[in-house]
């Protein structure tokens, strides 16, 4: 070995990491700000270090590079899994698409959307079917109902509570796909009395709701997925998700709303309308 060699080596050895204390901090960040198994990638991680002195200037690239040498990664997605489907064909009415891609609103309580998913458990033929309802505004889900069968029940008592939560509705746009649920005439009904537009996804098409996807998308990664087997009851995956659903709405913060929870974007976007 050459002489140089060796001595910049017994330097390297010795040399105090600089980044000894923002790797202290991420790990710190990604084992405290995650729930279950999702954890915050670089992006999240990145935000959550600007809100300190310390690291408020810190680059995302950097937070990125340091989490792949400490080898710490988000939830790691689980594809193949069937979706459940509640299209029964034409049963009642069929809306228009009004939102038609556009999924961008301005103010809260004015576009919101919903669907159903189902999760299968392994104890028998039981499932747990969830229906939510989300604000593309700031992201919330502004109301949710869970049971073990998907009848109009699940989909009004979820509807009742958000009409119950929120007065002034009118003109809101509700989309939803053709699931017969939507097209029942309670369903209508309901919308129609507080002047709410309602809106379908075209039949067989998943990207016209596509923001409601992501978020089962991501509530399954978090709870569901590598878990399937850890629920022994109903009662057991619904208070799952009922606590994961206020953790989400209250303290999971989202790059697209500026590093806040979607509940504290929606308390700006109010005070600002005010």
């Amino acid at each position: 070995m050459a002489r140089s060699t060796f001595f910049y080596l017994l330097g390297v050895i010795h040399r105090q990491d600089r980044d000894a204390g923002l790797k202290a901090k991420i790990r710190e960040l990604f084992e405290t700000k995650g729930k279950a198994n999702e954890k915050y990638g670089y992006r999240r991680i990145c935000l959550e270090l600007r809100k300190t002195e310390e690291f408020s200037k810190v680059n995302h690239k950097k937070v990125q590079r340091l989490m792949n040498e400490l080898g710490l990664r988000g939830y790691i997605s689980k594809n193949g899994y069937r979706k459940y489907s509640s299209y029964r064909g034409t049963v009642g009415k069929i809306a228009d698409n009004v939102v038609n891609r556009h999924f961008n609103a301005a103010r809260p309580n004015t576009l919101w959307s919903t669907d159903v998913t189902e999760f299968p458990l392994c104890t028998g033929d039981v499932k747990v079917y969830l229906s939510p309802i989300k604000d593309f505004c700031d992201g919330s889900i502004v109301s949710h109902s869970c049971s073990t069968t998907p009848d109009m029940g699940l989909v009004l008592g979820m509807l009742d509570k958000a009409l119950d939560r929120n007065m002034c509705l009118a003109g809101l746009v509700f989309h939803s796909d053709q699931g017969w649920q939507y097209q029942h005439k309670a369903w209508r009904e309901r919308l129609a009395a507080r002047c709410i537009t309602q809106s379908m996804s075209r039949k067989g098409n998943c990207l016209d709701n596509s923001k409601m996807e992501t978020f089962f998308s991501t509530l399954k990664k978090a709870i569901w997925f590598g878990h399937e087997r850890d629920y022994r009851s109903p009662e057991q995956l619904i208070a799952a998700i009922d606590d994961y659903i206020n953790w989400y709405n209250n303290e999971r913060i989202q790059v697209g709303l500026r590093g806040l929870s979607p509940l504290q974007f929606r308390k700006q976007a109010f005070k600002m309308a005010v």
